[in-house]
């Protein structure tokens, strides 16, 4: 495969790892992306009134500009198409590297790696829909850059989570690099009359001494909010052993954000590298992942859990790796929970052939037990899915995979395919 549509992704290698299989489900491509209206999906989809929402990374090989589309279930057959492309200057963002989402107010928010205005550095952005009276499909959403990174303490270069709200109206997210230390920050977004404003709340800071505990760095997914208000997050790398950390971030009025450090990762059996980012439970215990390390090499599956005054680690699931270590082939985006408390999501190289698997993890009786749903071989239905998994009120999944799938433009075929969204029914 040509890696280098993958470079700015995270500097990172993918091979591929070994998973167990136990299919039931029926997969099938919802749409190949030929590189031409949109190439390389690396976020998951949106789910609105029966229509899939999602974000590829390029628009196409010689406008590397990146697309927002639409899938939309029509009869039995679904059609895809753009409904906004990212201007070539690149004013407007460039690379969007996590999916959309909608908003309270109805518009997609979302978030570009690169592009905007000065440094570069990638924005925030909604699109809003066309008007009603718009009948051709032709007709493209509207955007509206929020805000542009300048790689000061504003921070640099989104990370690949979705963004939040909480009760004000006030949106979180994340930037990986930039901030005060250039380690990443988290960031809240407040409007005030149709203007929004980008605060730091959070500035990671680099390691002060390697024999006291240090901060994280590198939030590479976004945040979760509680009904109290407090952030949760986790960071690629730093902590006490520099594999990463969970972290919690809580208001005390007339002090402002305060960081907690809930978990540090060792890279032992519990794991290296969280970049996945965490879920929530009714409970209040978070999930995640790491995409390296375990007993297996290739990642684990976590909880924590709030007991008293701390928190308790519990693994859940380590993937095996059967390629050369220290390559991160777990899930790069947060686990998705259903209505019975089972986990989904997907490895980059994971799965028999070594492109990724979609997989299950139920809670029974006996403990968690891990199904892998589907395992992609780098064909027409697609290779590394670093997308979340998104779930119908059926119980039907829905993701993206990075490449495969279509090979019918010259670029797609030099690129071992541009892409694809799948679906999984029950």
């Amino acid at each position: 495969m040509n890696w280098k549509t993958l470079v700015c992704l995270s500097h990172i290698t993918l091979v591929a790892s070994l998973g167990l299989a136990a299919h039931a489900q029926t997969f099938s491509v919802i749409h190949a992306f030929d590189g031409q209206n949109g190439a390389f999906p690396f976020g998951g989809v949106t789910l609105r009134d029966g229509s899939l929402y999602g974000t590829t990374y390029y628009r196409d090989f010689q406008e590397a500009t990146g697309t927002v589309y639409q899938s939309k279930h029509v009869g039995s057959d679904w059609i895809t198409t753009p409904i906004f492309i990212f201007p070539t200057d690149g004013s407007g963002g460039d690379i969007p590297e996590a999916r959309v989402v909608f908003g309270p107010d109805g518009a997609l928010y979302g978030t570009t790696g690169t592009g905007g205005y000065g440094a570069g550095g990638g924005v925030v952005f909604s699109l809003t829909p066309p008007s009603p009276v718009c009948r051709t499909t032709s007709c493209t959403w509207k955007e509206n850059v929020l805000h542009s990174f300048q790689d000061g303490p504003d921070g640099y270069q989104p990370g690949y989570g979705d963004l939040v709200w909480d009760s004000m109206g006030n949106i979180y997210g994340t930037t990986k690099f930039g901030g005060n230390s250039k380690q990443g920050i988290v960031y809240q977004m407040s409007k005030s009359r149709d203007v929004w404003t980008e605060t730091p709340i959070y500035s990671f800071q680099a390691p002060r001494n390697p024999k006291q505990e240090f901060d994280g760095i590198h939030p590479f997914s976004g945040v979760i909010l509680d009904s109290n208000g407090n952030v949760y997050g986790t960071t690629l790398a730093g902590g006490l052993y520099g594999a990463g950390t969970v972290f919690e971030l809580t208001y005390v009025n007339g002090v402002g954000w305060t960081e907690s450090i809930l978990y540090n990762f060792r890279n032992f059996s519990d794991g290296h590298w969280p970049q996945g980012g965490l879920l929530r439970d009714s409970g209040g215990n978070l999930y995640g992942a790491t995409s390296d390390g375990g007993n297996g090499g290739g990642g684990t599956l976590f909880e924590l859990s709030p007991v008293g005054d701390t928190w308790v680690f519990t693994l859940l699931y380590s993937f095996s790796l059967t390629g050369p270590p220290g390559m991160q082939c777990g899930p790069w985006e947060p686990l998705t929970m259903d209505e019975s408390g089972d986990l989904y999501g997907a490895t980059i190289c994971d799965g028999i052939d070594g492109f990724g698997n979609v997989f299950k993890l139920t809670n029974t009786q006996d403990g968690w037990e891990y199904a892998s749903l589907y395992d992609f071989t780098d064909g027409p239905d697609g290779a590394y899915p670093v997308s979340n998994v998104t779930i119908d009120a059926d119980g039907t999944l829905y993701g993206t995979a990075y490449a495969g799938g279509s090979f019918e433009s010259d670029d797609c075929k030099a690129s071992s395919g541009c892409g694809t969204v799948w679906m999984i029914k029950p």
